[in-house]
């Protein structure tokens, strides 16, 4: 029975991303190239203006009000002129309103920069323009694309993951900045996808387990087990003790463990794995050996795998796959994959591509089963 649900809304959202790509290369035919290039050159001033802005917190201090530069400044401790500046540049970016001349107040944009705001991305820029995610863009790029090497590494002396298991603040806020991307994708995992015909969400590399507490809120039937790196689940177990109602709470267990050296069992056909955007910080090498630990963790037993991974177009992708497949470079020897790659992939680990399942969203849901 087909996994897919609402194929008429994802259809449309499918051909609004589309018109929104075509949008977006609007600027490239109108501004003079020689401008254009000089924009695009200095983009990275507007990226360390809206991180100083979270940084600072103005979005919250502003909260439903119009204030001042002035009294923002008093707020936060900082200069009235340095923050209208900072503010006037933001605004005419569309972060934030400008009005009356000299104050400001949140908009559509900035209101998810606000703490209270439960789907604000603030974690998610600090991560990304945070001195470790910074200066290996700044300063090793050319030495990675040169010697194909990775520039994280050569900044920190250290992969991605390994730096993180030692350095706990940064650790922390990749946590936060991983549950806030449901801000970016939406729940349409959750409503575009028949989980009625499954029982139990083994979440492998799960991190905070947002995803699985959005199933269970959704889906009163499922239980789900989220599995990662052992400091992450004793964190994300305190997280949800806390904040979730006991009634979910009695559907939601915690695992620790290492996705390349084995993922907990499945039990029958009512299991499925769920891997949301863990594969394309690997390489093949190490795709391969993870789903090869997936395939026997379901072998025999009728259970399914969903990867939700973005699935790069083979030719002309879009702005966004193709840049995220950057950062991908940039920080791991992973990377955004085409489905000949997936697929090329999943034959290697003994696995057969099911079902693609489109989503209101960016990437899609990629339902595997072994061979055979």
């Amino acid at each position: 029975m087909p996994l897919q649900k609402n194929p008429g809304a994802v259809r449309r959202f499918a051909k609004l991303m589309q018109f929104a790509a075509w949008l977006q290369s609007i600027p490239n035919k109108l501004t003079p190239p020689p401008f254009r290039l000089i924009q695009i050159g200095s983009a990275f001033w507007q990226s360390r203006a809206l991180h100083v802005a979270v940084r600072l917190d103005i979005a919250s201090v502003l909260a439903d009000k119009t204030l001042t530069a002035a009294a923002i400044a008093a707020h936060i401790g900082a200069s009235a002129d340095a923050v209208h500046r900072l503010l006037r540049m933001l605004s005419a970016m569309g972060i934030f309103t400008e009005q009356p001349p000299g104050s400001f107040r949140n908009n559509r944009l900035s209101a998810y920069l606000r703490e209270d705001n439960p789907q604000n991305v603030r974690a998610m820029i600090l991560m990304h323009n945070s001195p470790e995610m910074s200066v290996p863009w700044y300063e090793q790029l050319e030495q990675g694309m040169r010697n194909n090497e990775v520039p994280f590494q050569l900044a920190h002396g250290d992969t991605l993951y390994g730096y993180m298991d030692s350095h706990a603040e940064f650790d922390r806020l990749f946590t936060r900045a991983m549950a806030s991307v449901e801000a970016l994708t939406g729940d349409s995992f959750a409503t575009d996808f028949d989980w009625c015909q499954f029982d139990r969400v083994i979440d492998v590399g799960g991190s905070q387990g947002n995803k699985s507490v959005a199933l269970l809120k959704r889906h009163p039937h499922l239980s789900a087990l989220v599995f990662d790196r052992s400091q992450v689940i004793q964190a994300a177990a305190n997280h949800w003790a806390e904040q979730a109602p006991p009634s979910l709470l009695a559907r939601l267990a915690f695992q620790a463990g290492d996705l390349l050296e084995s993922v907990p069992s499945a039990n029958n056909d009512r299991d499925i794995y769920l891997l949301s955007a863990v594969l394309h910080g690997m390489d093949d090498g190490a795709c391969v050996k993870a789903l090869g630990n997936l395939a026997s963790a379901c072998a025999g037993t009728g259970a399914r795998i969903a990867l939700l991974e973005w699935v790069v177009a083979k030719n002309q992708a879009d702005f966004a796959s193709a840049a995220f497949d950057m950062q991908m470079f940039m920080a791991t020897r992973g990377r955004e994959r085409t489905l000949a790659q997936w697929r090329h992939l999943f034959g290697q680990s003994g696995l057969a591509l099911e079902e693609v399942v489109g989503l209101q969203s960016i990437g899609k849901l990629l339902v595997l089963k072994p061979q055979g």
